[in-house]
């Protein structure tokens, strides 16, 4: 992984996710040890649209590893407004850094910025097309409630047209195999015919479409509630009449299983009842802190930079 850019994860082959899946729950346990891995390291965050979780995850996951930050967190602050490309962008910030996290509004910007550099990008969201890091970090809160990431049913519910972590996480877990989906939406915000080919595709994982979250609900696994976006609609009035279509409080939980989790990549509006948070199967704040670890994961892979003592620890874990 040394030098790649990560656009999607079809970048990243499954053994190097299961690598960072490795790595990220090594760090958790050995944050004094990897202190420093990324001394002298500059990560630059160009966040062309506003995000609190990504960027600072992003930010935070450099810091700890012993490196250092630079950039924007808005569009407003950089020489787009004048007119700079996102290309030229990259090919001046590349003299600055070692490495970059990318966020825009626009499908497909990660990857002319990763097509310009010089140095290694990492995409943070690009429109509603893809968010890997989101996925990764998806992909290691299943791992630490299940101790896997397939043989599992997983629900996924809300915006299923415009949610960027949905169509990753889906995409991603189908090359894990053997995952049964249900996709639980109104009629307007149906998962994407190009996310149902990729199921399709895969012969051990299925999938059927609902719309009514209680109906399946006691047989998920994991459910994986998102937040109707408003600034992915064209219509106020389509955004007002659908944003509470499906709202998880404790009366619906009570018909899921004891240990179901429940997922959300935040921030949410209303969907999550505030007195789900107490209950033992929201994983949601869990998330947060594991897209930080597979963050420091990502970072250091990408860089080269090794984690003190994890070659020993992992190959301790593949004898055990």
């Amino acid at each position: 992984m040394v030098g790649m850019s990560v656009i999607t994860l079809d970048d990243l082959s499954v053994a190097n996710i299961t690598t960072l899946l490795n790595k990220a729950r090594y760090i958790d346990t050995h944050r004094r040890e990897v202190a420093h891995t990324c001394d002298g390291r500059v990560l630059a965050t160009l966040f062309y649209e506003p995000s609190t979780r990504t960027r600072l995850s992003f930010e935070t996951a450099m810091l700890r590893l012993g490196g250092q930050v630079i950039g924007f967190a808005g569009a407003q602050l950089a020489s787009v407004t004048k007119g700079e490309s996102i290309s030229d962008t990259l090919k001046t910030v590349s003299n600055y850094v070692d490495v970059v996290a990318i966020r825009h509004p626009k499908e497909g910007a990660a990857l002319v910025a990763a097509e310009a550099a010089s140095v290694p990008v990492i995409n943070a969201g690009d429109g509603g097309h893809m968010h890997p890091t989101q996925t990764l970090a998806d992909l290691a809160t299943l791992q630490s409630r299940f101790g896997r990431v397939n043989d599992l049913t997983i629900g996924l519910c809300g915006d299923l047209t415009f949610g960027r972590t949905v169509h990753s996480l889906i995409e991603t877990l189908c090359r894990f195999g053997n995952v049964r989906f249900i996709l639980i939406s109104p009629k307007e915000l149906r998962t994407p015919q190009y996310v149902l080919n990729r199921i399709n595709a895969t012969p051990s994982c299925s999938y059927e479409e609902v719309s009514d979250l209680t109906s399946v609900i006691g047989d998920l696994d994991a459910l994986y509630m998102t937040r109707v976006q408003k600034e992915r609609f064209f219509n106020e009035d389509d955004y007002l009449r659908l944003r509470d279509t499906y709202i998880l409080d404790e009366a619906k939980l009570a018909l899921a299983k004891p240990d179901m989790a429940v997922l959300h990549p935040l921030p949410r509006v209303n969907e999550i009842a505030k007195d789900v948070d107490n209950d033992p199967r929201a994983a949601y704040f869990e998330q947060v802190k594991n897209g930080m670890l597979m963050r420091m994961a990502l970072e250091s892979s990408v860089l080269g930079d090794t984690l003190p003592g994890f070659d020993a620890y992992e190959n301790k874990e593949v004898a055990a």
